[in-house]
């Protein structure tokens, strides 16, 4: 490994952020055009202001800097650690895989029954990934130098 294996899906993930805003953007535009909307809702940013087919998008924003501020804090540390290794690699890619569905899930269907086994599994594989940073710290520490 290079050492910057970790970093990748941290990138992965900011590039959802970007996508869910540009989505937000479009539907928002789209619904000004259509004349669903006035533009004039979006001023002071309420849900109650918001259309449906625009605040799933932003719900789904969101929810990208709530479990998912865990799991960049979760690499950054696994990446000082030097505890950066395949396992964690791995899980940090399934952990970005599970935001991606959850993701499309939310802003299509909105079906919280796959939206949350989406959830679900992204919890318990950053719930892994914290695992190993502490049983890599637990090891290392241990080890004479």
């Amino acid at each position: 490994m290079t050492g910057y294996e970790m970093l990748w899906p941290m990138v992965a993930h900011a590039g959802l952020v970007y996508i869910l805003y540009a989505l937000l953007g479009l539907r928002r535009r789209n619904l000004v055009k259509a004349g669903k909307i006035r533009l004039s809702q979006f001023r002071e940013n309420h849900a109650a202001n918001e259309a449906t087919e625009s605040l799933v998008v932003r719900n789904c924003i969101a929810n990208q800097f709530e479990l998912p501020v865990l799991f960049h804090a979760c690499c950054i540390t696994l990446f000082i650690a030097q505890a950066d290794n395949l396992p964690a690699v791995i899980l940090a890619w399934i952990f970005v895989a599970t935001r991606y569905a959850h993701a499309y899930v939310h802003v299509t269907s909105n079906n919280l029954r796959y939206r949350s086994a989406l959830f679900a599994l992204g919890y318990i594989v950053l719930g892994g990934m914290w695992a190993w940073l502490a049983i890599w710290i637990a090891v290392t520490q241990t080890m004479p130098a």
